[in-house]
């Protein structure tokens, strides 16, 4: 069943300043919040559950390594090998974490970057999950490539702003920018993938071209709203953290033995899981971030959306 919104559809392709961008990004969320998550939820089922999994491991070897090293009575070779069995537990869940967290970032980048260009296409909400499933699986191996690079990008970028973090104050302030402009250079230049069918590298090119036009501009979208999304996401937090709150003082106050204890292995595995669940569903609220981005400078640069109004005026006085 569709959902008949054009009237409420937001105009992307048109030149913003930086308020508008804040003002109608809430107003899209709030127009197309219900609708992509229940995408989100939809085609991120099994990494949700490869995340509790993820969660499980990393939690049971965590707390076993405390216990074990916090209990003197455990000393002796049976304490040995159960703290082998903990890094076990420790390393199998940083491993598939790897996995999935590569996974879920290639999988979210696109299907919120699909799903803003089918609102576009289709002026409103007005198209099925599986349109967007469809076109992200049309340029996945475009995607995949891309997502590659700009990890090994990003990477490299982040080392050199640790090394000018080393310079007293202007290091630091580097630094965030430095961040935030790639931030915004690497969600643009996506956008031009998905939006022009560019390859890869054009890709990355056109991104930096229309980044570098309006530079601060990138930069204070991506440190406006990425801050406001990490507010957002700390809301989002307080009730699973207040649970796992309360639960550790009971857990302290009565001297529970957690390694041994099945309750609290489940709630902090359920607790983390949410926590990287809340964290991966931020990540796909950024990326619409970095479309209304695209679509502004994409629109002062070369104004196809004005000049294709234009040209229908000139058409209906013809």
């Amino acid at each position: 069943m569709q959902d008949h919104n054009t009237s409420e559809y937001i105009e992307l392709k048109i030149s913003r300043d930086l308020g508008v961008i804040i003002s109608d990004y809430f107003t899209f969320l709030k127009q197309n919040l219900k609708k992509f998550t229940n995408i989100f939820l939809n085609y991120n089922g099994l990494f949700l559950i490869g995340l509790l999994v993820v969660s499980y491991f990393l939690v049971s070897g965590f707390i076993g390594l405390i216990t074990e090293s916090s209990n003197s009575q455990y000393f002796g070779a049976g304490a040995a090998d159960a703290e082998e069995t903990y890094i076990i537990y420790l390393a199998i869940g940083g491993i598939l974490f790897f996995l999935i967290f590569i996974a879920v970032a290639i999988m979210n980048y696109s299907l919120a970057g699909s799903y803003m260009l089918k609102y576009e296409e289709n002026k409103g909400t007005n198209f099925e999950k599986e349109d967007v499933w469809n076109f992200f699986k049309k340029r996945f191996g475009k995607i995949f490539l891309f997502s590659i690079l700009m990890m090994i990008m990003f990477v490299a970028v982040y080392v050199f702003g640790v090394v000018l973090m080393f310079i007293p104050l202007l290091g630091f302030i580097a630094y965030y920018i430095i961040m935030f402009g790639a931030l915004a250079w690497f969600g643009v230049s996506f956008f031009s993938l998905l939006h022009d069918d560019n390859e890869v590298m054009d890709a990355f090119g056109e991104g930096w071209k229309l980044v570098r036009s309006k530079f601060w501009k990138s930069i204070g979208v991506n440190f406006i709203l990425g801050l406001l999304n990490g507010l957002l996401s700390m809301v989002a937090l307080i009730i699973p953290g207040v649970i796992i709150g309360l639960y550790t003082f009971h857990v302290v106050s009565n001297e529970v033995n957690v390694a041994e204890s099945v309750v609290a292995t489940i709630v902090y595995t359920i607790g983390f899981a949410l926590y990287l669940i809340i964290l991966v569903y931020g990540q796909c609220l950024s990326q619409f971030v970095n479309g209304f981005l695209f679509y502004s400078l994409h629109e002062e640069t070369y104004n196809t959306n004005t000049r294709s109004k234009i040209e229908q005026i000139g058409n209906i006085e013809e």
